[in-house]
């Protein structure tokens, strides 16, 4: 049953659902807090794949809320009212292609909710919720301190010749602007990557487009890395990017969040 507080956390070894209020949405949010949390409020988002297993990443992301002492919320983008075009892709387009206004974008919706925490907001996303919250970075930005992504499997690459999904062009002229890719490489976002997620498998997109970015995750994030570092190099621009490898992990959020190197990237 879930508990209509807004914001009720648990301090028990899984989560509390909780259903939250955004004007005419109403999301399901898995929360919890540490016995002992900080004096300074923070609060740790964590975003699903493409299963929508929202409290399953809740829950295994709990050791990671308990290390860096941060109150955790993990919000389920249910896939009948948030299909990929609106959780991967964030609502950006619609079904059908077409540029939608901000205020449908779903970044709006997530702005909404990081509003109603106090203090600190760090944001991590692994596979789909890694998409999610880079395009968020490329287009919307955010509030929050700092945002994780982890083993996205496609990215996008700070350059306007290359359309959306994929890159910043084919949307708007603002939205693919000069000072459009600037704000996207100054975003204070981290990619998290485990090395042996560097092949293809039944959720890869194999498209051509896609396939210009790199063969696997691995190499997609790295390359979109290498290439925003670069640019930001040659002109003269503020580069806020980090990247943080964890060996021998493959697509797996659990591992992922849980290893030293996760804590590494939180800290960065």
């Amino acid at each position: 049953m879930l508990s209509t507080a807004l914001f009720v956390f648990s301090v028990q070894a899984s989560t509390k659902a909780v259903a939250v209020r955004i004007g005419d949405t109403e999301l399901t949010c898995f929360n919890w807090k540490p016995e002992a949390p900080t004096k300074e409020a923070r609060t740790l988002f964590v975003f699903h794949g493409t299963d929508r297993n929202a409290q399953e990443y809740g829950d295994h992301t709990i050791p990671l809320a308990a290390k860096v002492s941060c109150a955790l919320v993990a919000p389920l983008f249910d896939k009948e009212r948030f299909p990929n075009w609106r959780y991967h892709r964030g609502g950006i387009q619609d079904a059908k292609g077409n540029l939608q206004a901000r205020i449908e974008w779903t970044y709006t919706i997530l702005e909404k909710l990081l509003a109603q925490t106090q203090g600190e907001n760090t944001l991590i996303g692994h596979s789909a919720g890694g998409q999610f919250l880079n395009r968020m970075c490329a287009f919307a930005g955010t509030s929050a301190k700092r945002v994780i992504v982890a083993n996205p499997g496609s990215v996008i690459f700070p350059r306007s010749d290359w359309s959306f999904p994929f890159g910043m062009g084919g949307l708007s002229p603002a939205l693919s602007s000069e000072e459009a890719i600037k704000s996207y490489l100054a975003q204070p976002m981290t990619f998290l990557l485990g090395t042996a997620d560097n092949k293809p498998d039944e959720n890869f997109d194999t498209s051509k487009d896609a396939m210009r970015q790199g063969g696997g995750r691995l190499q997609r994030s790295t390359n979109c890395f290498n290439y925003g570092k670069a640019l930001a190099q040659r002109n003269g621009w503020h580069f806020n990017w980090g990247l943080v490898q964890v060996p021998g992990i493959g697509h797996d959020h659990e591992k992922m969040f849980n290893s030293f190197e996760a804590i590494k990237a939180f800290e960065r």
